[in-house]
């Protein structure tokens, strides 16, 4: 279905297709008439369907700018799902004059307080940013006519579910209630029930939680060996737009520096750093600004960016809900994407979890040599050079320096000039800058039942199943040891004290011991 066939004003639909929508997404073809029509709608889609345009095109419709009052309040999970939605609510209100404010912590509230008095039909905020305005009477709801829930699930999982209910408690109860969630638990299910009317439900088969156009590739590395197989294999890989995972904020600032040390264009991003920072980093990656994006789990939860190739799992998440959303960054609009994984020894049982829950199983990829990576850099820049030699815009300026040039043709063979060349555009593997990420606490083992039974019969099993070798230490190979430790004593009777250690009081036992 066309957009030009929803019955959108004239200045809706101008931005619209200023902006390039011509079809809408399953989402937008199923809950635009609905919300039109004023009925409560529970649309169940993944992340990157269309969801924002789902609910801001009804909304705008309804908004009336000669009312000067706060007329739909959308609540967003992350301070950057709030500023993206606000961005593109503002985008294709412009035309109408609608006022889209955004509130989130991190950012000043006194700001924000100005902002909202300058005058907002629509605001978009995070839950305890919006409960801190409400308490300090800067933002009132009353005039509220419509309420979206945006990445409901999300909010869930953050532990929001008190302040959403609190936040809706203060909305007009004559309103209309949008809710938009990736999966429907129990306890979203009893939002719709709680505060919603005779609400729609429009469900959007999901795809397959891992996109079949997304190859799946583990590592299995050593910590201290990890940035450098990473980075060898960027270079061999040679991504358009990547994005690394890492686990914690200090792993990303550490990430960002030494990728950048190494000559790529690298930025992080997570919920430590001003917003001001935050939306340059991932507005400069959307521009292609930027080579490597950075990211935490939390921090990259909901972004819409497109053109993404590769994905790095630098730390094997912990949760696998957390890899399906970490994965799905790449493989959209009908491109190929690619995700790595890079996984500790004793985080093989992670692998096998999140294995079962996509029901795909990862390939085992061999990590690139030093001297892989270096070919694959010398083909980059040969490339390049050959590229800059074909644009009239470069050669126009080579006359500045045919004096000069012609001096070290004199001097120098072609191929020292060549080789010198060369030498200044490609990093030599024996010179690349040391980069050390500090350890990172490995994730607990995690055992998995029936993991040396029938599915590890697939090629390759045997070699995953040394990931069980710490949990067969556990059980067994430690008792084994006490066993020969009581094969050391012949009455098999407790140690006596020393005199030591009746003298200190401190006595030295064994585990087993009583």
């Amino acid at each position: 279905m066309k957009f030009n066939e929803f019955h959108l004003s004239a200045e809706l639909l101008a931005e619209v297709e200023k902006a390039g929508f011509v079809e809408a997404s399953p989402i937008q073809e199923q809950t635009i008439p609905l919300a039109m029509e004023g009925k409560d709608v529970i649309g169940q889609a993944q992340t990157g369907t269309g969801k924002t345009a789902a609910f801001g095109f009804p909304t705008l419709e309804k908004i009336n700018t000669e009312n000067p009052f706060i007329q739909a309040l959308v609540i967003a999970p992350t301070r950057e799902l709030a500023v993206q939605s606000q961005e593109e609510l503002f985008r294709f209100g412009r035309s109408k004059g609608v006022k889209v404010r955004s509130v989130y912590g991190g950012s000043s509230i006194e700001k924000q307080i100005k902002a909202l008095k300058s005058g907002a039909h629509i605001v978009v905020g995070t839950p305890g940013r919006l409960l801190d305005l409400i308490k300090r009477k800067a933002l009132k709801l009353n005039h509220v006519e419509i309420l979206i829930l945006d990445e409901a699930d999300e909010m869930l999982n953050m532990g929001f579910l008190e302040d959403i209910e609190a936040i809706i408690s203060r909305v007009p109860e004559e309103r209309q209630t949008l809710l938009f969630s990736a999966t429907m638990p129990d306890a979203i299910k009893r939002i719709g029930v709680k505060f919603m009317k005779d609400p729609t439900h429009v469900k959007i088969a999901a795809k397959e939680l891992t996109t079949e156009l997304v190859d799946q590739y583990y590592i299995r590395v050593k910590e201290n060996e990890k940035f450098d197989t990473m980075t060898r294999l960027m270079d061999v890989e040679q991504p358009d737009l990547s994005i690394v995972f890492g686990r914690t904020k200090r792993r990303v600032d550490e990430l960002t520096r030494g990728l950048k040390l190494r000559g790529f264009r690298a930025e992080g991003i997570h919920g430590d750093l001003d917003q001001g920072k935050r939306l340059r980093v991932l507005r400069d990656f959307k521009n292609g600004n930027l080579d490597v994006l950075v990211a935490t789990d939390v921090a990259a939860r909901g972004l819409d960016i497109s053109g993404v190739t590769h994905v790095y799992n630098y730390d094997i998440p912990q949760d696998p809900e957390s890899y399906v959303h970490r994965i799905g960054r790449t493989g959209r609009a009908g491109k190929s994407g690619q995700s790595i994984t890079f996984v500790a020894p004793n985080e093989m049982g992670y692998l096998q979890i999140i294995e079962s829950l996509t029901k795909k199983r990862m390939k085992g990829m061999k990590p690139a040599s030093a001297e892989e990576a270096f070919q694959a850099k010398k083909k980059v820049a040969l490339k390049k050079i050959e590229r800059d030699f074909a644009d009239e815009a470069i050669r126009s300026n080579f006359e500045k320096f045919g004096k000069d040039a012609r001096k070290l043709a004199a001097k120098f063979t072609p191929e020292e000039l060549a080789l010198y060349i060369l030498s200044l555009t490609v990093q030599d593997p024996d010179t690349l800058p040391e980069v050390e990420i500090a350890r990172e606490k490995p994730l607990p083992f995690k055992y998995v039942s029936g993991a040396n039974k029938g599915n590890r019969n697939h090629k390759g099993g045997n070699r995953r199943d040394r990931g069980n070798r710490r949990d067969n230490y556990k059980k067994g190979a430690r008792n084994e040891h006490f066993d020969k430790e009581k094969r050391y004593r012949k009455d098999h009777k407790k140690p006596r004290n020393t005199s030591s250690e009746k003298k200190t009081g401190f006595v030295i036992r064994n585990k087993g011991d009583k």
